[in-house]
């Protein structure tokens, strides 16, 4: 069969998690109680980032936009998800499923980037301390966003434009609870050598380049703070023990997946709702419970609230 667009599918099949209706309801209710939280904790920590004066810094402007990407990630594909549980018949519609793969790539590639440029923060604000405010400047700062998001799209352009002229004819069968990139390409009615090859490069490659820098900027900046052993250096370790933690959280599942999409492993599909649904729902409770100046704008937010109570 010839490349052309000769699609006669117009819906997947989501196996989903689970058969028995008990099961269905429980994980309903699971999932549902996690975006709720997702949703409200990220929007707190935008709101108290934008509120606190005490936070404008170049840290939480990107930790801002961390939280708004996480909750974004989320709602890319939760809702439906959680809507499923509930239905018999799983049924994602042709252009629903193209437009649940283009934005999770989309969201999934800016994360990344946007994990880097925290990390570039801390090394500048680490290894560069007295360049820190003439380098991280307001203007670099939304650069940096700005470019991440530039990734994302280009990323994941470069290979929608490819999947959408893809000949779906027969099987539409998505052993997942969204659709996701390999598992769709594999229901084409033609030869996918070559884009199984360009997501390997594309989705791989970004994944493991973005890591390798990292892991790189973490331990230089962890070998300067062991040459300095002080009070700033301990609260310095405190926050990058954070960000890498988020980087694990965020990374593990992604390369697990994308640097091997075309193998099918049993684990991947709880490795993919770990990345869409756990990461997101902890990343709010480490930035808040290990970081002393969330902790304390909360509380002034919370002082405010009672004192405005009171005044009413």
């Amino acid at each position: 069969m010839d490349g052309g667009n000769q699609s006669t599918v117009s819906e997947f099949v989501l196996l989903g998690l689970g058969h028995s209706w008990s099961m269905q309801v429980l994980l309903f209710m699971i999932f549902l109680l996690l975006y709720v939280i997702i949703v409200s904790g990220n929007i707190v920590i935008v709101t108290l980032i934008i509120t606190d004066p005490h936070l404008h810094s170049p840290m939480y402007f990107f930790l801002a936009n961390l939280s708004f990407v996480d909750m974004w990630l989320s709602s890319d594909t939760t809702p439906k998800m959680i809507t499923e549980f509930l239905r018999e018949n799983k049924t994602i519609s042709f252009a629903g499923c193209m437009c649940q793969i283009f934005f999770a790539h989309f969201i999934a590639a800016s994360e990344m980037v946007l994990l880097v440029s925290m990390a570039y923060d801390r090394y500048v604000a680490i290894c560069k301390p007295l360049h820190y405010s003439t380098i991280m400047s307001l203007q670099r700062c939304t650069g940096l966003v700005v470019s991440s998001w530039m990734v994302g799209f280009i990323h994941t352009t470069s290979q929608i434009v490819f999947l959408v002229g893809l000949p779906f004819c027969g099987p539409n069968v998505v052993d997942s609870i969204f659709c996701d990139l390999p598992l769709v390409i594999k229901l084409a009615c033609t030869d996918t050598y070559v884009l199984e090859l360009l997501v390997i490069v594309d989705s791989g490659l970004l994944s493991l380049v973005c890591f390798i820098l990292l892991v790189i900027s973490y331990i230089i900046m962890f070998v300067t703070l062991w040459q300095h052993s002080s009070r700033a250096s301990s609260k310095a370790v405190s926050t990058l023990s954070a960000h890498i933690t988020v980087v694990i959280l965020s990374f593990g599942p992604d390369i697990f997946i994308y640097s091997f999409p075309f193998n099918s492993y049993s684990v991947d599909k709880f490795l993919s709702v770990f990345y869409i649904l756990i990461t997101p729902f902890l990343n709010p409770i480490i930035y808040t419970l290990r970081n002393q100046e969330m902790k304390g704008a909360i509380k002034r937010l919370c002082s405010q609230n009672i004192v405005f109570c009171l005044d009413r």
